[in-house]
C-alpha cells in the first residue's frame, strides 16, 4: 500500500483534531453573553447545551484528541520523511501551537471555570466583576484566534524564515 495515498486523510484528520483540541477553550468565553444581562441558561436549553458540550469536550476529550493529533502527526512524518521536522516554519508553528495550548490549559480553562462558579449576580458590583472577568477571557480568546491565524499562514505559505 502506498503511504502517500494516506496523506490527504492524515492531513485532514490532523488539522481537525489539532483545532478541536483547543477549540472549547477558545469558544467558551463567547458563550457567556446571555449571563451578562443576568440570564443564566441551563444545560438543557439552546446555547446552554452548547456550553455543556464544550465543557464536556474540554474536560473529557483532550487526552483522546491529543493522542489523535500525535498519531496523525507521526503518520505525516512517516509519509513525508523526517526532513520535515527540520523546517523552520514548522518549528515556529509548533512553538506557537504549544503556546496556544498552554494558554488554553493554564489561562482559559481556569478562567472559564471561575466564571461558571461566580453567580451572574443581582448586585451591580457582582455583575461588574463578572463582566470584567468575561471580557478578560474573551481577550485571551482573541489572542488565541490570532495565533491560529499565524499557524495557518505558516502551514500554508511555508515561508523561508532563516
Amino acid at each position: 500500500m502506498d503511504l502517500g495515498a494516506l496523506f490527504p486523510w492524515l492531513l485532514t484528520a490532523h488539522v481537525l483534531l489539532a483545532i478541536s483540541l483547543f477549540m472549547p477553550s477558545f469558544l467558551l468565553p463567547f458563550t457567556f453573553r446571555f449571563r451578562r444581562h443576568g440570564y443564566a441558561e441551563s444545560p438543557e436549553t439552546g446555547s446552554g447545551r452548547i456550553v455543556h458540550a464544550l465543557l464536556w469536550l474540554q474536560s473529557h476529550g483532550t487526552v483522546i484528541i491529543g493522542a489523535g493529533v500525535a498519531l496523525t502527526g507521526l503518520g505525516m512524518v512517516a509519509v513525508l520523511g523526517t526532513q520535515l521536522l527540520s523546517q523552520p516554519w514548522l518549528l515556529v508553528a509548533l512553538s506557537i501551537y504549544a503556546a496556544n495550548l498552554a494558554a488554553a490549559f493554564f489561562i482559559q480553562r481556569p478562567g472559564v471555570r471561575r466564571l461558571l462558579r461566580l453567580p451572574s449576580g443581582s448586585s451591580p458590583e457582582e455583575q461588574d466583576r463578572w463582566r470584567a472577568l468575561a471580557r478578560r477571557q474573551r481577550y485571551v480568546s482573541y489572542l488565541m484566534a490570532a495565533a491560529i491565524g499565524i499557524i495557518g499562514f505558516l502551514m500554508m505559505s511555508k515561508p523561508s524564515l532563516w
